[in-house]
């Protein structure tokens, strides 16, 4: 019988393994990989420095370890490089392998600002232990580091590099810090609580160039002046990886497209994670990645399930200032926010008063459990 074959060895990846094998422990197996095929906790990755983790200490087992615990062929550092879904084939180092099912959980990759300079190539972002380690080494002499991009995984950054001794500064074109999540009450809470810690703020104005002068980078902002470091992250975003979905011709939006069985346009191949679009949602977060997986692992074993989505609160790693939001989905509304010395409570309720999302931010973070009960599921 030809086996199901993961692509990826990412959360989504790995947790459809773990979960298939509870339900077929001898099913056929294969996960093939880029990475070196070694279980982490990726979200572990932004809150990692001020603990002192190193790449080897985030990973919690290797890749021949994990093939034993799954009863599974692993392929590490192997690139899939074509997918026939007429005859359910997979070629990778120059082998084509049959498949049964396949299951694309090949993640997403960071978003690079265009930039120019002399020393654009030595601007670093993470998104893997490889990224992680590399930027470990970087920043050990660094004493300033500037962070590109006021999101959740900047702000995070921010606030661990913070802790770990550095200066920081993080520049952007928002008005305030994760805009695309918060209303501008609850960024300003979190701005001025990381501020009070250390970190600096350019917001405002993007990042043009960056050069090197002498032992330092020098990065040009878009209002003329500039910002003299020695380490620069940038945390601009992340962007589904479509290529083998292209390729192989799967539907493609903003992320690969699946419907409520994480089926993708051709009969067979799956997909799960950050590179994947139910019904239009694409949730790069580790609780709707865990509920598509099990979801995932019933409909391979037999038994078809449909993915549902309760609503998930996304807590932000920045112990400086708790944040905690539910992101507001499906219809349009205003937020009501009521701020503190303490912190920002602020709901997003739609024309009828329905409670849609809500952002939490400093003590007010102790109402995450009951508003979260008000909220209607993502999915169904």
């Amino acid at each position: 019988m030809p086996p199901i074959v993961i692509v990826g060895s990412g959360l989504g990846g790995y947790t459809l393994a773990k979960e298939l094998r509870k339900l077929v422990p001898e099913l056929p197996l294969h996960i093939i990989t880029r990475d070196d095929g070694a279980f982490y906790s990726k979200p572990m990755l932004s809150n990692a420095l001020a603990k002192g983790k190193t790449a080897l200490t985030l990973a919690t087992a290797r890749a021949e370890q994990m093939a034993d615990q799954l009863h599974a062929t692993i392929w590490p550092h192997t690139e899939v490089t074509a997918i026939d879904v007429a005859s359910r084939t997979v070629t990778a180092r120059g082998e084509t392998m049959h498949y049964d099912k396949l299951v694309l959980a090949v993640g997403a990759q960071p978003i690079h600002p265009p930039l120019v300079g002399d020393a654009a190539a030595a601007v670093c972002s993470v998104n893997n232990l490889t990224d992680y380690a590399r930027l470990r080494e970087k920043i050990e002499q660094a004493r300033h580091v500037a962070v590109i991009g006021p999101g959740l995984i900047g702000c995070e950054f921010a606030n661990d590099l913070v802790l770990a001794g550095k200066a920081v500064t993080v520049i952007g074109p928002a008005a305030e810090p994760l805009d695309r999540l918060l209303p501008p009450e609850a960024g300003r809470a979190l701005r001025e609580a990381l501020g009070a810690v250390g970190v600096k703020w350019r917001l405002g104005v993007s990042v043009q160039g960056v050069d090197r002068h002498d032992n330092a980078l020098v990065l040009q902002l878009s209002d003329g002046s500039t910002i003299v470091a020695d380490t620069v992250l940038s945390a601009v975003g992340l962007r589904p990886n479509l290529d083998l979905a292209h390729k192989a011709g799967l539907a493609t939006r903003r992320g690969i497209v699946v419907d409520r069985y994480l089926e993708a346009s051709a009969p067979g191949v799956f997909a799960l994670g950050d590179c994947a679009e139910v019904e239009g949602l694409v949730l790069p977060f580790v609780m709707p990645i865990m509920q598509a997986a099990r979801a995932l692992a019933k409909t391979l074993s037999g038994t078809r399930t449909a993915v549902s989505y309760p609503a998930m609160p996304v807590v932000v790693k920045t112990p400086a200032h708790a944040v905690v939001v539910a992101p507001p989905i499906g219809g349009e509304g205003h937020w009501e926010v009521t701020g503190t010395e303490q912190g920002a409570r602020a709901v997003y309720r739609d024309g009828q008063g329905r409670m849609l999302g809500f952002a939490l931010t400093g003590a007010a973070v102790a109402e995450k459990q009951s508003l979260t009960k008000e909220l209607s599921p993502w999915l169904e």
